[in-house]
């Protein structure tokens, strides 16, 4: 399948306000293509965060809190098995113990064993704890079966999530969700901790407490970052401040025994870091082994143990990545296939559910289409759990609603948001699904969103391309979803050229007289490079080469 890609710059936008002296201008440059206007915007604050009280249903949830803490009530935090679940359980347990609950407990669902949220059966296997007060952390906006027989049991529910809701809510004591409706709060882009820490917060000026909240927000940086939720404003004062703390070295051990473990540099730690190195090493427990490990890295107060939780986690995110590889190089085989389609399903009974969301991203960024991913849930089992990836512009859980409202019973259940969702089916009914997805996808995805759109900064002159600047474009911003990491384009002459491990293409790249080195990772696909390429490219240090060296890290290229 051929997908059609170009290069796209943002309009140029003059930097206005007040900007600190030493920014070179193309980072006041990339910043105001953003819509921040000065540095204040920019860069905000947790002195500008939204007020919690705007949050629907926050008085309600601190109710619960303060009088399950005040009759010292066993209170479970029940997470989720993907990294923002597992940072919002630590977080929960933490901040209300430092809130003086003295009875905090907490558990996760096995995504094998459980399947997503708090269902029936997880209930059940809770029973033991005997709890009290269950807090969800991440999900149970639409664990509907699942919260009534936990009220069945006489434990009261207080959700926090951030996923979109159905057409009911569940019957909870409370639930705090920016998306729910009615909900006032100014966001809908907080992550599941993101929530949980809110709550947090509101329950300590109910409480009159001066508990330390700010501690938690290493986590709450890490949990949004990895979730990819889009990275607005407020978003970006609890990551900035959260990565503050990292930098500094005051963040929680297990943080930092993953940062060592990853080979990142806590004083230069980015955003970057963080979604491709300390992400996937907590997500890599929920997606093979059991979150619980990830949660007690969190957890864990003391160095030796966290560093010892830690190179659990790297181990097994080795093996993730080796399963992924595999079943990647698979599903590229099954390409041709797709040919045609609109909504790519992609299902084999080998595969791993745990992995297959990374599946569905790599074909979602292959074909430029909705994707999904489906395995067994278990091998030989006759229910299918599929990971959905969408692009830009495309709702992905209204369309699986769409589909779910044409064919009642089709899907077992569904979840997610704009841009990425789970379900479950029925083995047998794949085939139906498949065409089902299709047809809506193709009825209700406009046709101008298929050609995938590289958005870049413009060009750099040439002396803007040094180390200073790029230096300051890694670490002068928090870079995300929704506040794109800056790009650029140009037009360079290809000097020299290798493959480096079979797979990644190294540069020489000449512009106006200077010899840049370059490198495409993943970049190589068997056919030598042209002599001239229309590039886009981020610019970074060159760590291997140390000293002031540069490097351009090619995001794209077409010929010339």
């Amino acid at each position: 399948m051929t997908v059609s890609r170009r290069i796209v710059r943002r309009p140029a936008v003059v930097p206005t306000g007040e900007w600190p002296a030493d920014w070179p201008d193309v980072l006041r440059r990339v910043h105001a293509a953003r819509g921040s206007r000065d540095f204040a915007a920019a860069m905000p604050r947790l002195s500008g965060l939204l007020p919690y009280h705007d949050l629907k249903g926050i008085d309600a949830a601190t109710t619960l809190l303060q009088a399950a803490i005040e009759r010292d009530a066993r209170i479970l935090i029940v997470g989720d098995f993907d990294c923002d679940g597992a940072t919002a359980c630590a977080v929960g347990v933490r901040g209300l113990r430092l809130l003086g609950a003295r009875n905090v407990l907490h558990a996760v669902p096995n995504r094998i064993a459980h399947g997503y949220g708090l269902t029936p059966g997880l209930v059940d296997e809770l029973a033991a704890l005997a709890p009290d007060l269950v807090v969800t952390v991440d999900h149970g906006i639409a664990c509907h079966a699942g919260i009534s027989a936990a009220k069945a049991r006489g434990w009261q529910v207080l959700v926090t999530d951030h996923h979109l809701p159905g057409a009911t809510l569940p019957p909870a004591d409370a639930i705090v969700n920016p998306n729910q409706p009615g909900d006032g709060f100014a966001s809908k882009a907080l992550a599941g901790v993101g929530v949980i820490f809110y709550v947090l917060l509101a329950l300590r000026a109910r409480l009159g407490s001066r508990a330390d909240l700010p501690s938690l927000l290493d986590l709450v940086a890490v949990g949004t970052v990895a979730d990819m939720v889009p990275l607005d404003a407020n978003n970006r004062a609890l990551v900035g401040a959260g990565l503050r703390r990292l930098r500094t070295g005051q963040g929680c051990p297990g943080l930092h025994a993953l940062i060592e473990v990853a080979g990142r540099k806590h004083a230069t730690l980015t955003t970057a870091d963080i979604g491709f190195a300390i992400g996937p090493r907590i997500n890599a427990a929920g997606r093979l082994e059991d979150m619980a490990i990830g949660i007690e890295c969190l957890l864990a107060e003391d160095a030796g143990q966290a560093r010892e939780l830690a190179t659990t986690l790297n181990d097994i995110n080795a093996q993730r990545r080796a399963l992924q590889a595999q079943m990647q190089d698979h599903a590229e085989t099954r390409l041709d296939a797709l040919t045609g389609v609109h909504g790519a399903c992609l299902f084999d009974p080998g595969w791993h559910p745990g992995v297959v969301g990374l599946i569905a991203s790599k074909l979602k960024e292959k074909l430029h289409r909705p994707a999904i991913a489906f395995a067994p849930v278990e091998p030989e089992a006759a229910v299918l759990r599929g990971s959905a990836r969408s692009i830009p512009g495309f709702h992905i859980r209204d369309a699986l609603a769409l589909v779910d409202a044409r064919h009642p019973g089709l899907i077992l259940r569904f979840g997610g948001h704009a841009m990425a969702a789970g379900l479950s089916l029925a083995r047998e009914d794949f085939p139906i699904f498949r065409d089902a997805f299709d047809a809506v996808v193709r009825q209700t995805l406009a046709e101008e969103l298929l050609t995938d759109v590289i958005h870049s900064d413009g060009a750099l002159a040439p002396d803007e391309l040094t180390f200073r600047a790029a230096v300051a474009l890694c670490d002068g911003g928090h870079w995300g979803q929704g506040y794109p990491e800056p790009q650029f384009d140009d037009v360079f002459d290809v000097l020299d050229w290798r493959v480096l491990k079979d797979r990644h293409l190294k540069l020489e790249l000449g512009l106006n007289g200077a010899r840049f080195s370059a490198i495409a990772f993943n970049g190589w696909d068997g056919s030598a490079p042209s002599q001239r390429l229309h590039i886009a490219y981020r610019i970074a240090p060159d760590s291997w080469r140390g000293g002031e060296a540069i490097q351009l890290l090619v995001t794209y290229r077409e010929s010339l």
